[in-house]
């Protein structure tokens, strides 16, 4: 599927991976087409090898020009906070490292597993808890055989990375066997790719959701209003009326969201495109992240703000991942 993408008034004609690969990897290109590479930020940008920045320029498309303070910038952008390491804080924090089954097989909840499918995402997003993760050893077709052992298992969830930064041949083939084990009711797919590559969702990532016995949900993750612009409620709405349940989780971030008025306006955004706020993440304190946690008795007061000012159904649950717990733990 071919489309336009408008980037700083240049356009850009391509499917989403080629709009993958032509991503923005340099931190002093993104801050130039920003117009703010002659600011203050410039010397606190942390230069990585290993996770390094990685973002689609449709996303940058919707950052503010000469705001060093862009809640969208802020997400991608690595600074040298970064390099602090700080006790409390560890390379595994949600402990997936002793729930695995199987290579790249996780289950922390009854009745469901996470299956790793790959290690690559459209986006590198700075607090994310999976960046330490060993993707070479996930074998996601060959860990099938552990899941049809258990009879007990009902849901599969596909995430990684991002599940969706396979091809739909790829993904449509491992849907297809999951979906000859008998037990499975449900699919879910955690992504950020609709959000940050709206032109992922395309009439084949359609066909495939929807040409499948299992109940298909997607569960996406947006932490800001600002990520939504017409391609992106476009492609919501065509995943909404495929007849396909979306949900969203959020992650409070300090500099991000760390507000009420834009958590507020996050969720009127989702709702806009009939997507529910499912979770808000306190967050998981994964090395390098330390400069986003916001305490937990701010979140409780944002809470109760949101639920001032919107309806029940449009307040997010607020929620920790504990290691060893048999849910995750709303906190009130």
């Amino acid at each position: 599927m071919i489309t336009e993408n408008l980037v700083y008034g240049q356009s850009i004609a391509a499917d989403w991976q080629q709009e993958l690969h032509n991503s923005i990897y340099k931190p002093m290109q993104l801050l130039e087409l920003l117009e703010i590479a002659d600011s203050p930020l410039a010397a606190k940008i942390a230069h990585k090898q290993g996770f390094r920045l990685q973002v689609p320029s449709a996303y940058v498309a919707r950052m503010r020009k000469g705001d060093p303070n862009d809640p969208l910038l802020r997400q991608v952008l690595p600074l040298l906070e970064e390099n602090r390491q700080l006790q409390g804080f560890s390379h595994d924090p949600v402990g997936d490292s002793i729930v695995e089954k199987a290579p790249g097989l996780l289950q922390k909840y009854h009745g469901r597993v996470l299956l790793v499918t790959t290690g690559a995402c459209a986006i590198h997003c700075r607090y994310c808890f999976r960046q330490h993760y060993h993707y070479s050893t996930a074998k996601p077709f060959a860990a099938l055989e552990s899941i049809r052992a258990d009879t007990s298992i009902t849901e599969v969830i596909l995430s990684g990375g991002d599940p969706l930064s396979l091809t739909d041949q790829r993904l449509a083939e491992l849907a297809h066997n999951i979906a000859e084990i008998p037990q499975i009711q449900r699919l879910r797919l955690h992504t950020r790719l609709p959000i940050v590559l709206p032109t992922r969702v395309n009439d084949e990532l359609l066909a495939w959701l929807t040409g499948t016995r299992l109940q298909p949900v997607i569960v996406i993750h947006a932490n800001h209003a600002n990520e939504f612009d017409e391609t992106v409620n476009q492609a919501l709405m065509r995943l909404v009326n495929a007849g396909i349940t979306v949900l969203n989780q959020s992650v409070l971030l300090r500099g991000v969201n760390d507000n009420a008025a834009s958590l507020i306006a996050l969720s009127e955004a989702l709702f806009n495109c009939r997507v529910l706020p499912y979770y808000l993440h306190l967050l998981d304190r994964v090395q390098g992240a330390a400069h986003f946690e916001v305490s937990t008795a701010i979140a409780i007061e944002l809470i109760k703000e949101m639920q001032i000012a919107l309806p029940g159904y449009l307040v997010p649950k607020l929620v920790r991942e504990i290691e060893g717990m048999a849910y995750k733990v709303v906190i009130k």
